[in-house]
């Protein structure tokens, strides 16, 4: 399958497309702000959360501003979480399509990670805003954010196409999802630093977590300013790679089975 992306990028660049816009006319179809809804969502769970943990829960990220730090992992995860929802019932909202018309069907799980992927460039610009508002101003280092970015993107595809191919046999999986993502909201330190957990077999497991390193990939750079460590580019290429390869076998494996579950 692999080897076919770029002939699929080529004879499906159409369809592609269409799917992709039509996300966005569906998900801004009435809405007053439409896109800008991108800009601001993210500073709005920002601000609620930065009140939220840094006065009820007395949260605080010593030596570098709290609300750059919270901003920098919520992007992360609302991209992840976003995406992957969508990849999990792409293929089950588009089986009347499948019906119609012969096309590869991973294609519906790469629109939604490719639609959310451009909503998740758009929340850049609030970060960028919010990084210069408060002062932690910009490095060189920030070039190798693509990186992490990218390693992320192929985690979220790979994710995606385990959970469309689970979809499919299990409706269930549209109820647990909902139950996994509350937990790996709470086990990524999006609003807490992961120093503060004392017990250090509890660390070792939070950071078996691949967007714990993703989240740490880019904080590094925006809050620290330094070069990630290796063991950073490595995992995150490592839990990148090797979900995008492990999602595109399963799904490869089980997808001439869709048709007689949907």
């Amino acid at each position: 399958m692999l080897n076919n992306l770029k002939y699929v990028f080529k004879k499906y660049n159409f369809l592609l497309r269409q799917l992709v816009s039509r996300d966005f006319k569906v998900k801004y179809k009435r809405s007053v702000l439409g896109v800008l809804w991108s800009l601001l969502y993210p500073v709005l769970t920002m601000a609620v959360m930065a009140i939220v943990f840094t006065n009820v829960f007395k949260f605080s990220t010593p030596g570098v501003n709290y609300l750059v730090y919270l901003m920098s992992g919520l992007i992360i995860f609302n991209y992840f979480s976003e995406a992957s929802n969508l990849a999990m019932s792409s293929v089950v909202a588009n089986f009347s399509l499948i019906n119609k018309v012969y096309m590869p069907k991973y294609i519906f799980p790469l629109s939604k990670c490719i639609f959310v992927g451009i909503n998740f460039l758009l929340t850049l610009i609030p970060l960028y805003a919010i990084i210069l508002l408060t002062g932690t101003g910009l490095n060189v280092y920030h070039l190798l954010l693509p990186y992490g970015y990218l390693c992320l993107f192929m985690f979220t595809l790979g994710f995606g196409l385990i959970l469309s191919t689970v979809a499919v046999f299990l409706r269930d999986m549209f109820y647990i999802y909902g139950v996994v993502l509350t937990l790996w909201t709470y086990m990524t330190p999006i609003m807490y630093d992961i120093a503060i957990i004392d017990h250090p077999l509890l660390q070792s497991l939070l950071k078996c977590n691949p967007l714990y390193w993703f989240v740490y990939f880019s904080r590094r750079i925006i809050l620290y300013g330094v070069v990630p460590e290796l063991n950073a580019w490595i995992y995150c290429m490592v839990f990148g790679l090797g979900f995008l390869l492990l999602g595109v076998l399963i799904f490869k494996k089980n997808q001439d089975k869709f048709i007689y579950y949907v």
